[in-house]
Formats: structure tokens, sequence, C-alpha cells
């Protein structure tokens, strides 16, 4: 028995892009998500540079309380 499913968007949250076409776009002009880290002091550290997510807001999809997890 096949099931059927049905898909109402596209969504991403990536180092590349927050949404569907800025993600794409990026993907395919070959931009990097890697760049020195922002969310934290990284003296301590051998390694200084990551795939951070920018510009996201929880609160700008989920309620405060789904937000914390």
């Amino acid at each position: 028995m096949m099931k059927r499913v049905v898909i109402t968007g596209l969504g991403a949250i990536t180092p590349i892009g927050n949404d569907a076409k800025f993600y794409w776009d990026n993907l395919l002009n070959g931009v990097s998500g890697a760049n020195k880290i922002s969310r934290f002091d990284t003296t301590k550290f051998k390694t200084d540079f990551a795939c951070e997510v920018k510009n996201y807001n929880a609160l700008n999809y989920f309620d405060k309380k789904e937000s914390r997890k």
C-alpha cells in the first residue's frame, strides 16, 4: 500500500542561508559557511573557525517556551 505525502513548504536554516532560496543561491555559487567563531572566545582552542548560523532568531519561528529547546 502506497502512502501519500504532502509537502507544505521548504525551509533551510544553514550557515549559508536562512531560507531555501538564499541557501540554494549560495550553494550554487560555492559560498562557504566557514568563518571565524563569533559566539565565544576561542583563544583556548586550536581552531577558531566554524560554520555558525547567522541572523537567526528562534522567536521568529517558535513561541518563547519552544525556542528554549
